[in-house]
């Protein structure tokens, strides 16, 4: 099995008004950081390592749990404005004055928000499968994949090929990935 910086990083702690948030910093100290923000249901052990750890290679990386999520402290906010907000106070706690942020799905819409509300943080913003906040399409889901994410605790890592990938057997097996990938990616728990 390969050792994938994303989840072999130390998980470090960061308490920025009595929320502690939980992130992984790792990578070449070069140039400016990128951070990640989380799909709905995800926690710093669900970024794709294949994706992190290629990105490292050249630059600084960090993986957070938002406030509420995962090993992350205080209560989930109940709007993408609210984790946009916790996500930018956490920026800020690490004395960050420019960042890049690469937001997956929900995270997208939570990384729009935090470009929008503070444009001198964000340097570049990476959109990952996301849309904006009432995107249409976002809420026409086919139900077969709406149904999905209701299941999450019966599917585990089955959920995703589905929902990320198109229904055929190759991209279904890509979804999935060689065996030894898999074992790398670590828990797969969510808050």
């Amino acid at each position: 099995m390969i050792a994938s910086l994303a989840t072999t990083a130390l998980t470090r702690f960061l308490d920025i008004g009595g929320t502690g948030f939980a992130y992984r910093r790792f990578g070449i100290p070069a140039g400016t950081l990128l951070v990640f923000t989380q799909h709905f249901m995800g926690n710093l052990d669900n970024f794709d390592p294949a994706i992190s750890d290629a990105l490292a290679a050249g630059r600084e990386i960090i993986l957070f749990d938002n406030a509420g999520v995962g090993r992350s402290t205080g209560t989930a906010p109940h709007t993408i404005a609210g984790m946009a907000a916790d996500a930018a106070s956490f920026i800020d706690g690490l004395g960050l004055r420019s960042v890049d942020i690469l937001g997956h799905s929900m995270g997208g819409e939570i990384a729009q928000l935090i470009a929008l509300d503070r444009p001198g943080l964000v340097r570049r913003l990476v959109l990952v499968g996301t849309g904006p906040r009432g995107g249409d399409a976002i809420a026409r889901q086919a139900p077969e994949v709406a149904r999905l994410f209701t299941r999450r605790d019966e599917l585990g890592e089955d959920m995703w090929p589905p929902i990320m990938f198109s229904p055929s057997k190759e991209s279904q097996a890509a979804g999935r990935g060689p065996p030894r990938t898999r074992r790398a990616r670590g828990s797969r728990g969510c808050s």
